[in-house]
């Protein structure tokens, strides 16, 4: 394209804009158009010529750019604004959420469990092979071991192997059925590593009691028959839509070359197949910024393997291939406890689980950046959080790449590492829609960590002020992949049992950025997304309140009118 204009004046009053385009296909005016271009103030209307916006500016100015068969849209003094983007989303599984059997992280009785499970069964929706299988189980379930023993280790349930598995995508319980199909016994647990033997839960006498963490549930879900590409697409198109009624516009997938209920390996190839086959059909309206994941272990000749995979999909419409990741740890809750903490959990002594090696770590880091890819990093423990800057310091020691590498979580930091995001160019991808006075936080985590880590849970506010960047990331499906419910929980740390620690509260304006602009950067598309900016893609969203004026618990509500991506419209309320 031909270099901007730096400002066009007209009346008195400011339009950037790019001079050469064709035709203006469409105007949006009478708005308060947000453009998340940072200092910039609010706006009035924005041109579209194809695909890319031409100007953006006042009414009076836009205006004149009016042809003869340009499209004007009056909005009536609504919001305007990019499309929203996530900085962390497993889309696939988000849609085979909405396809599948799943509580989404509702807890309901263990009667009412039971019911489902029966409907689910009958209507084929839990059915995977010889198996029953019901995801989206949120944690507090594993409060009770022996109810859930009791209620589906007999009768009906005996013979017919079950998996509940956790929203956390970590744990799981499985009845003895599983447990016998996938040979777990008092014999083959005493037979492990002390540190494997933790991660399997174990009543007195050492016989398992359907309790899987991490390692030893990802072998459980191994035992799964593979999910067909038909039903794969139906979850990609069930994710497409959904999000775009969110006015979700685009996200990284962290795990593109995993295809669910499956393990990865350096040649899998994941969804990325689902991907590609949407785009080849002309359905993938959203970017994808697809991650491929690296053993926490692994060496950087190891990258070769994956980079096989990578070159397979090069080229996709809307489709990138940025980077890696890496899990650094697991999850905190009780009674998992896999995060790994620089102080031990009060209740075992143990630290958790520190998945990648602190002394190579740093070579991956390089070697990945070297190749010009990110790296995103799965970290929740305050000593997983150190070890992956450590990774990343190494990286900006051999070089000034200007890769903007990010890690992801973040739910505790000691503040001695605050600073060095700002240092190192990290991104915080944060979900703060789990900064929530609530059962997982205060039950299952706060009890057993030190009292400083749990003070520094989620520290949104004192990264903000050492300079760190944020972007807004949900983990769909792990929890609801609506930003506005996350901002507002940014803004509130409101919960069922108080407030999160209140000082690490921000403000709504902080997140506006974070889900546009920093998000773009995460996936490294800040250049041709994220912001209402001359020469940008034209993906905006139309809302129905005043997100600026409204309070907090109303901004929550926020519904998305209208949703548009490169220049047409994909979603009308």
């Amino acid at each position: 394209m031909k270099q901007f204009l730096k400002i066009a004046i007209s009346a008195g009053m400011a339009c950037t804009c790019m001079p050469g385009f064709a035709a203006v296909d469409l105007i949006l005016h009478n708005a308060k158009v947000y453009t998340a271009e940072p200092g910039q103030p609010l706006q009035q209307a924005v041109a579209v010529a194809g695909e890319n916006i031409v100007a953006v500016g006042s009414d009076q100015a836009v205006l004149r750019l009016k042809a003869a068969g340009t499209q004007v849209i009056d909005l009536g003094g609504k919001v305007l604004m990019p499309g929203m983007l996530d900085a962390h989303s497993h889309a696939i599984k988000g849609g085979l959420q909405l396809a599948l059997a799943d509580l989404a992280g509702e807890q309901v009785t263990l009667d009412e469990l039971e019911r489902r499970l029966r409907q689910w069964r009958d209507n084929g929706k839990a059915v995977r092979g010889e198996f029953l299988v019901v995801g989206g189980v949120p944690g507090a379930y594993w409060n009770d071991i022996p109810a859930l023993q009791q209620r589906f280790n007999q009768g009906e349930w005996a013979t017919q192997p079950l998996l509940l598995a956790a929203n956390d995508m970590h744990t799981g319980w499985a009845n003895q059925a599983l447990l016998r199909r996938a040979g777990i016994d008092a014999g083959s647990i005493s037979a492990l590593p002390a540190e494997a033997r933790n991660t399997i839960g174990q009543q007195a006498d050492g016989t398992p009691n359907g309790f899987l963490a991490d390692a030893s549930y990802y072998p459980v879900t191994d035992l799964l028959p593979a999910l067909s590409h038909a039903t794969l697409m139906r979850a990609g198109r069930l994710a497409l839509e959904h999000y775009k009624q969110l006015g979700v516009t685009g996200w990284m997938d962290p795990l593109a070359n995993e295809l669910p209920g499956a393990d990865v390996h350096n040649d899998s190839l994941g969804v990325l197949p689902v991907y590609k086959d949407l785009s080849a059909r002309g359905e993938l309206n959203a970017h994808v910024a697809a991650l491929l994941m690296a053993d926490a272990r692994a060496r950087p000749a190891d990258l070769d393997q994956l980079d096989q995979v990578r070159r397979q999909f090069l080229g996709v419409h809307n489709l990138t291939l940025p980077g890696i990741k890496v899990f650094a740890d697991g999850v905190a809750e009780a009674p998992a406890q896999t995060a790994a903490m620089l102080e031990p959990y009060s209740n075992s002594g143990q630290r958790g689980e520190l998945l990648l090696d602190p002394q190579h770590f740093g070579e991956l880091v390089s070697a990945a950046d070297a190749r010009g890819w990110l790296v995103h990093v799965h970290a929740i423990g305050d000593r997983a959080v150190r070890e992956a800057l450590d990774g990343i310091a190494q990286a900006r020691r051999d070089r000034h790449s200007g890769i903007p590498h990010s890690i992801t979580h973040v739910q505790m930091v000691n503040p001695r590492e605050y600073a060095r995001f700002r240092q190192l160019d990290v991104i915080a991808a944060m979900q703060l829609y789990w900064a929530s006075a609530d059962q997982a936080n205060l039950e299952l985590v706060k009890p057993y960590v030190n009292a400083m880590a749990f003070l520094h849970t989620f520290p949104a506010r004192s990264l903000l002020k050492h300079g760190a960047t944020l972007a807004g990331a949900s983990d769909w499906p792990i929890t609801t992949p609506d930003p506005w419910k996350a901002i507002y929980q940014a803004i509130s740390r409101k919960g069922p049992n108080g407030v999160l620690n209140a000082d690490e509260a921000i403000d709504r304006q902080v997140m506006f950025q974070a889900y546009t602009l920093n998000a773009a950067r995460a996936m490294r598309l800040e250049q041709q997304i994220g912001s209402l900016k001359v020469g940008k893609q034209a993906d905006m969203i139309v809302l129905d309140r005043d997100v600026f004026a409204v309070d907090a618990e109303t901004l929550r509500d926020t519904q998305v009118l209208q949703t548009w991506f490169a220049g047409r419209q994909i979603y009308a309320r």
